[in-house]
């Protein structure tokens, strides 16, 4: 590098400054995030939001009941696969276009803003006419082509951390999608790979990264505890965690009930029931009548 292009060369206050607490005043002092809402739902503001849904679109009827389930249970977004990342290419990989068709169908009928996967910077055009919120998945979380594809779609962007993704990596990710010019990013912890997997859990959640968030970034954080352990039974308790240290939200995998459970296609044993739902969401709200966490200093 000569001289020339030494002093053109703007500095940097670190690497992902335009998500950094550290850049705006308005947040110094505060644990307070940037609110980024979607299609009319806040997240950052008092009360947790609720995403909730499948797994996977399977079929326009389990796709169907369960959002009407889970729209009766209190949440405000429906989340569902229409194309899915899976280890073995001989797995489930989802509906792809008529996938899309039965969300906006469920959109319709419900009412619910959608928030669905996209894996290839081809497909964001397309599912954006969808999607009310684009989610970047675990496994695509440092596919930078489609990082700056989703931040130049002009929609919010849930992403999701990789499971080996350390703090500052999870936040140069969305330091792609901001330099596109998009600021409405909500990251969403999934729990990460540690020695005890497989043992007792999927994976470890890491509630720890929430308050670390808060110091770091403006941005909302939300939750998976379904994918964090991957186990029905582990949701309630890992949910009410996640809530008590500060988290804007959840993501929750919903199943129809107990006897769908073996015909379900991606995921199942992590699937919690809509009565399940409903007690978690009540649990969450109970929160809303109490000071906003984060407007005090600490």
């Amino acid at each position: 590098m000569n001289d020339d292009t030494a002093a053109s060369t703007p500095k940097r206050s670190g690497p992902y400054e335009l998500v950094a607490r550290s850049t705006y005043g308005e947040y110094q002092g505060t644990k307070r995030p940037r609110v980024v809402r979607v299609a009319g739902v806040a997240f950052g503001e008092r009360l947790p939001a609720i995403i909730a849904g499948p797994c996977a679109v399977e079929s326009r009827a389990q796709t169907l009941e369960i959002a009407r389930a889970v729209k009766k249970a209190g949440a405000v977004m429906l989340r569902g696969g229409a194309f899915k990342p899976r280890t073995s290419p001989y797995d489930f990989q989802g509906l792809g276009d008529e996938g899309l068709e039965i969300l906006a169908e469920a959109r319709t009928v419900t009412g619910l803003p959608v928030v669905t996967e996209v894996l290839d910077p081809r497909d964001v055009e397309r599912i954006g006419r969808v999607a009310d919120c684009l989610q970047v998945g675990s496994r695509s979380m440092q596919n930078f082509a489609l990082l700056r594809e989703v931040g130049q779609s002009g929609l919010p962007v849930l992403l999701k951390r990789h499971w080996a993704a350390s703090l500052t990596e999870w936040l140069c990710a969305a330091e792609y999608i901001a330099v596109e010019g998009n600021l409405d990013i909500i990251l969403c912890e999934r729990g990460i790979r540690t020695f005890s997997h497989d043992d007792y859990n999927r994976n470890t959640l890491d509630l720890n990264v929430v308050p670390a968030v808060r110091e770091r970034s403006i941005l909302p954080i939300v939750v998976d505890p379904s994918h964090g352990t991957g186990f029905a039974s582990m949701v309630p308790d890992t949910a009410r965690g996640a809530v008590g240290v500060g988290a804007d939200g959840l993501i929750i995998e919903v199943i129809a009930s107990d006897r769908r459970r073996r015909s379900t296609l991606c995921d199942a044993r992590q699937g919690i029931l809509p009565s399940e739902l409903a007690a978690i969401v009540e649990d969450a709200r109970s929160w809303s009548s109490r000071p906003r966490r984060e407007l005090a200093r600490g």
